[in-house]
């Protein structure tokens, strides 16, 4: 049976096609949960935004304010499968939906102003920032969502060569644009079950788009909003990942036929 995977044909065997009406009968779709996925944040000039350790402590000893408005960053390509790495990197949150005024901040208003006053302007003039009604100073994209930062949150990568996530805790980081960040109710669980090799299968098989070759597949938001995960009916821990692969054989119905399918792949 030929089916329509995001944007691309997919035929499917007869196995392929029991499992995918299985999940699709006992899972629910990740956009009916109660979570929420947000790009990372657009700065249309990273060069002038992102900033390493040292720039960032220079501008706080310049300006002790300074510090309010740097924040540490996670790009897409330093997180790790269950983890991250920190570059030692930095952003300045002058998000529009923050209204910051930037004489406020003297130290920042002049390292932002060492890039050029006519390469930092949102006009879409030739040589500035696309046309947008922000301020010169002000991020490309508004961020209203920037609270959603500070919370307890799933952050990874779109293009990926296996799962690739990292649960933010205490909030600690922001996200670069090559980062989306996930946030919401039950994320613990969440996050165990996008790590496992059962739900990637589906995920790869079924609602991930075409291949993307030796890069991978991407977790586009339009995709993984498709699939279906079966709803925690009480709070589950694991201890180990053959713990997370039996509980979701025995929530998804799997037979044995079928795990060997999955697992193979």
């Amino acid at each position: 049976t030929q089916f329509k995977n995001a944007d691309s044909w997919v035929i499917l065997s007869d196995i392929e096609q029991r499992i995918k009406a299985k999940i699709e009968a006992i899972g629910t779709p990740l956009k009916d949960w109660d979570i929420q996925i947000n790009y990372g944040i657009k700065t249309g000039f990273n060069d002038a935004f992102i900033i390493d350790g040292k720039k960032r402590a220079e501008l706080i000893a310049q300006d002790p304010k300074s510090e309010e408005i740097i924040r540490p960053i996670l790009r897409g390509r330093d997180i790790k499968r269950y983890g991250y790495e920190f570059a030692d990197l930095y952003i300045i949150t002058t998000f529009p939906s923050l209204k910051i005024d930037i004489e406020s901040y003297p130290a920042v208003k002049q390292h932002l102003l060492s890039f050029g006053y006519d390469r930092l302007k949102q006009t879409g003039d030739k040589g500035a920032r696309k046309k947008t009604n922000n301020k010169w100073f002000e991020t490309q994209d508004s961020i209203s969502y920037w609270e959603d930062f500070y919370k307890q949150k799933i952050m990874y990568s779109e293009i990926v060569k296996e799962p690739q996530f990292y649960l933010d805790n205490k909030g600690e980081f922001f996200a670069e644009a090559t980062t989306f960040i996930m946030t919401g109710s039950n994320l613990d669980y969440l996050y165990n079950l996008l790590h496992s090799k059962i739900i990637t299968y589906f995920f790869k098989t079924f609602y991930a788009g075409g291949g993307l070759g030796v890069d991978g597949y991407r977790y586009k938001k339009a995709f993984l909003e498709r699939l279906p995960i079966p709803q925690i009916k009480s709070k589950v821990e694991f201890k180990t990942n053959d713990e997370i692969e039996r509980y979701i054989s025995l929530a998804y119905n799997l037979t044995e036929e079928e795990i060997e399918l999955i697992t193979k792949k």
